[in-house]
């Protein structure tokens, strides 16, 4: 069995790739949900979506999140009302009546079964697995906590930002002083988490931003525990490449809070908890900077942009802990 701690657009795609490897019924996804957010009215879990979208190759190809053929007439009917009613004027802070987080037509039909059903009694472990169910994923995904958890960013300027309102509104433009995840020290795993980690050959971190998709699973205490407790399981693969990342903020994020921006930065960041770690050709150079740090270093191609890619990927970094192709040791 394979156990993927997950969270945004380079977890989803190699995750996909991980599937052309292992069969579906053998795969655990534990998913950030520190970027949840209520908007609209709507219980909204965007790294649980861009999964399922993504592994279900229903993901807008041009962005590598939400639908593809989408459509937004609901937003354009809600900015209209918006700018009659000035609510924009009166709201500036939030800015939810204005759109500015636009869900899609499309889009917001998954957004409604999750809050229907959440408002009907089930829990967010039991909506997330029936929405996978719906996208015939095949895997388990699983929501690290069923506790509210969610990621706070500190700006240079002062000001303190739900995710959403630094990556969406803000564009993640602005400068980072300060991260945190609010009720972490609360936050027990949802049922399945640890026995998926315990009992896992091969503990997968996906290439995600490690302070704010890695980070919010790894603040929930007893998960962070049963990574470390299985670390000679655990194999890290980086999401930053020559120094940069492929997509989001990773990059910026980890030198403004006083990161090295580079693989050895990323091996810095996961000695702890991983004992090797994957990174692309590019960077091998910084192999013996890795290794240096504790992990055994994996060098092979990590940019999922050509067919095939993601499934050797998947390969190299199950084989970095001893578990075939088949996700057995």
């Amino acid at each position: 069995m394979i156990c993927v701690l997950a969270g945004g657009v380079g977890a989803a795609r190699f995750l996909r790739g991980l599937l052309e490897v292992v069969d579906a019924s053998d795969v655990t996804v534990v998913v950030n949900v520190g970027d949840d957010c209520v908007l609209h009215g709507l219980t909204v879990c965007p790294d649980t979506d861009t999964i399922l979208y993504t592994v279900s190759g229903s993901v807008n190809p041009e962005t590598g999140w939400g639908l593809a053929g989408e459509t937004w007439r609901a937003m354009e009917s809600l900015r209209r009302h918006a700018a009659a009613n000035d609510v924009q004027a009166a709201d500036p802070v939030t800015g939810e009546a204005a759109g500015w987080f636009s869900l899609g037509d499309l889009d917001l039909g998954t957004h409604l079964y999750r809050s229907s059903r959440l408002a009907a009694g089930a829990t967010l472990t039991q909506v997330t697995a029936e929405l996978a169910r719906s996208f015939d994923l095949g895997l388990r995904l699983l929501p690290v906590t069923e506790d509210p958890l969610r990621t706070r960013v500190t700006t240079a300027d002062g000001r303190d930002l739900a995710f959403q309102e630094y990556f969406v509104r803000e564009q993640h433009s602005v400068e980072v002083r300060d991260v945190r995840f609010v009720g972490a020290e609360s936050a027990t795993p949802s049922p399945g988490v640890l026995e998926a980690i315990s009992t896992a050959d091969a503990v997968v971190v996906a290439p995600s931003n490690p302070v704010v998709s890695i980070g919010p699973l790894l603040a929930v205490l007893e998960v962070r525990d049963a990574v470390v407790a299985a670390r000679d399981r655990v194999v890290a693969v980086s999401p930053i490449v020559g120094g940069a990342a492929l997509k989001g903020p990773a990059d910026r994020m980890l030198r403004e809070l006083g990161h090295e921006s580079t693989v050895a930065g990323v091996a810095r960041w996961y000695a702890p908890l991983a004992s090797a770690l994957v990174v692309d050709q590019v960077d091998a150079a910084l192999a013996p900077q890795v290794q240096a740090e504790g992990l055994r270093a994996v060098v092979t191609d990590t940019i999922m942009s050509r067919p095939g890619v993601g499934a050797s990927l998947a390969r190299a970094a199950l084989a970095a802990v001893g578990v075939d192709a088949r996700g057995t040791r």
